[in-house]
């Protein structure tokens, strides 16, 4: 869970305990202005997000690889090198590139279309059937299941407290799996504003063509940030939940019934970072997340 100047994860431990871990936010955002102008400062929080996903990864799984005495004694493993943090995100921004973005563009080039838009439609077309059936396939391995089941915790937990609802598990449960500001949401949108952002490039050659979609990608994610914040500030608004319904259906295949146990850890994180933003103080923690 992140707030404005502070992260925490919270982690089942194989003891059965949870275990927090907590950390402040530097943001550049912060720091300079002029980053906070529209579809910058997208880039910059893309980044920054990215940044604390991959941190929060490593925490978790090194919980995880943890053995029951070690759990049991309160021993904190150790967290990612800055190195290893940047060679992990390394291989994965360029897998993503190499899957969504590249591939797509290839086999678009293939075929016999001559029209500018409608080779940008169906690249777009590809390019979402691609992640589509990518989510699918992962979600069948088991492991990955249970990291959709702390998705829908998470979804689940924050539509809990926007709501004003007990922070407790049996109430945060009757909530829905789903958020505008979700992920998988902002990577759709991120499809389908690269239809209008590429048609601007034309049909290159293929070696352009897979340039331009590198280097158009921190222009693409920033407008879909500012869709995503919009959306994040009109949630009622009917028309907008229209537009923005695709992106709310796609979460079905990375979210998946949570347990109660579950959605104590994601309570337990979120109730950290409420506490750490001055919005929570341990007393009114204890009563509402542990009643």
């Amino acid at each position: 869970m992140r707030g404005p100047s502070a992260w925490s994860v919270a982690v089942r431990t194989p003891a059965g305990e949870i275990a927090e871990v907590n950390r402040p936010i530097a943001s550049a955002l912060l720091r300079h202005r002029w980053l906070r102008v529209p579809v910058v400062r997208g880039v910059i929080a893309l980044g920054e997000s990215l940044a604390i996903g991959f941190r929060a990864l490593a925490i978790s799984a090194n919980y995880a690889a943890q053995e029951p005495e070690q759990a049991q004694s309160g021993e904190k493993p150790a967290e990612l090198t800055r190195t290893q943090l940047l060679f992990a995100f390394a291989i994965a921004i360029g897998f993503a590139i190499l899957l969504f973005k590249v591939t797509p563009a290839l086999i678009t080039n293939w075929l016999p279309v001559e029209s500018t838009w409608w080779f940008v439609i169906i690249e777009g077309v590809v390019r979402v059937a691609i992640f589509v059936a990518y989510l699918s396939l992962i979600s069948l391995w088991p492991d990955l299941r249970r990291v959709f089941q702390y998705h829908a915790a998470e979804h689940k937990a924050i539509n809990a407290y926007e709501a004003g609802d007990p922070l407790e598990p049996e109430a945060v449960q009757r909530h829905s799996l789903l958020h505008v500001r979700c992920g998988t949401a902002f990577l759709l949108y991120v499809m389908v504003i690269a239809i209008f952002v590429f048609a601007l490039f034309g049909r290159p050659a293929w070696y352009w063509l897979i340039v331009t979609r590198i280097l158009a990608l921190p222009l693409i994610a920033g407008l879909a940030y500012e869709v995503i914040r919009f959306a994040g500030k009109h949630p009622r608004n009917p028309v907008l939940r229209t537009v923005l319904a695709p992106g709310l259906w796609l979460q079905r295949l990375t979210t998946r019934q949570p347990t109660l146990d579950q959605i104590e850890v994601s309570i337990r994180a979120l109730g950290e970072v409420l506490r750490l933003e001055g919005r929570l103080t341990p007393e009114e923690r204890k009563v509402e997340i542990m009643a």
